[in-house]
């Protein structure tokens, strides 16, 4: 048997990789995982169908590579956003974090820095100092809003080449107003991502980023098919931007990045978009239900535009997560303090979350 002689330590590792830790959310098989904002849905049968018939017609051709600019696929996203996007605007990877990690490679590394407003989505200062970037946080104000002009001015003293907007905000949930976007655009030097990845769960009438597209062509907008389109599994992410910044994303993807079975299986998805898209009502649903339920048990919900609720007024979030995983459901515990955040799942998830939590009395008790 291969024997390990050395620890991560004794590797000639990158400096600047040294005393990280990688993302990990706990994995555990509990009859309720409500931690990681997946959608606990499935995909509809007759869409899973489609999806299956179109991997099997890929299959035949799988001996040869795939097409290298997912011409289909693009065309697929740009009719699915709208807003008169063209396939050239579109750009696709395994994942909204591959997604982000060719904008990093491409407008950051060594020398450059990246910055975005705290407390938010974990991955951003990972994937930073990953391709060899400095990362910044920058700071939020009452219950993690921004205003335009604090967050304008903070972007204009740190001068990075790279903006993160989360919007709406991961772990907060909280939204993002289109003039915050253009402050923090016109403030910024460099590439301003929005990255919309839970935008499907917002207020049907609230805009999208992709309107401030046009005439800002270092903006970039970022989307998943992981949330909305329970497709978590399948790692599929998307951005609409200028056709320059497409071209620059060229320069530093892998060669046939998207296999031809992640291309038919993310086409076909798309073809049924309505289907896959009419379970996003039911999650909002028990967003706003979690949401009301934790408020009577008298915790602090803050506001959500996603598929997911964090709430304060917890004791202690450590011995309360404990206390809910051994009962059989399990959310997160996001390192903010007095705090913890849960996934709206199914009516029967929800339901055993607000339970299993109404058991642990007030504050969370002491599990």
């Amino acid at each position: 048997m291969f024997k390990v002689s050395v620890r991560l330590d004794d590797l000639p590792l990158r400096n600047d990789l040294r005393g990280l830790t990688p993302y990990g959310a706990p994995q555990a098989p509990l009859p309720v995982a409500l931690n990681v904002n997946e959608n606990t849905h499935p995909v509809p049968e007759e869409v899973a169908d489609d999806i299956l018939d179109s991997i099997a017609r890929a299959l035949r051709e799988v001996n040869r590579y795939p097409d290298r600019e997912f011409t289909s696929l693009r065309e697929g996203f740009a009719d699915y956003l709208g807003h008169g996007l063209a396939a050239d605007h579109i750009w696709a990877a395994n994942g909204s974090n591959e997604v982000l990690q060719h904008l990093l490679q491409a407008f950051g590394g060594p020398g450059r820095t990246a910055f975005g407003f705290a407390p938010t989505y974990s991955m951003y200062p990972l994937l930073t100092r990953a391709t060899g970037a400095a990362y910044v946080n920058g700071t939020r104000g009452v219950d993690y809003a921004l205003t335009p002009e604090d967050a304008a001015a903070q972007v204009d003293r740190a001068q990075p080449d790279i903006v993160f907007l989360c919007a709406p905000n991961n772990p907060t949930g909280t939204p993002l107003g289109l003039d915050v976007i253009e402050a923090v655009y016109d403030a910024a030097p460099g590439m301003v991502i929005v990255d919309e990845a839970y935008q499907e769960f917002a207020p049907r009438d609230s805009r999208s980023a992709l309107a401030l597209l046009p005439d800002r062509p270092r903006l970039v907008v970022s989307r998943t098919m992981s949330k909305a389109f329970a497709f978590a599994g399948a790692r599929v992410g998307y951005l609409a931007a200028d056709p320059a910044v497409i071209d620059a994303l060229r320069l530093v993807r892998l060669p046939y990045h998207l296999s031809a079975l992640t291309q038919a299986a993310a086409t076909a998805a798309l073809r049924h978009a309505p289907a896959m898209l009419a379970m996003v009502d039911d999650i909002v649903a028990q967003r706003d239900r979690i949401s009301a339920t934790l408020d009577a048990l008298g915790y602090q919900p803050f506001e959500s535009w996603t598929n997911f609720v964090l709430f304060s007024g917890v004791e202690d979030p450590a011995s309360t997560w404990q206390a809910l995983y051994d009962r059989g459901v399990l959310i997160r515990d996001v390192g903010i303090a007095h705090s913890l955040r849960v996934t709206a799942g199914t009516a029967e998830e929800s339901t055993a979350f607000l339970d299993a939590l109404a058991a642990l009395g007030p504050g969370g008790g002491r599990g």
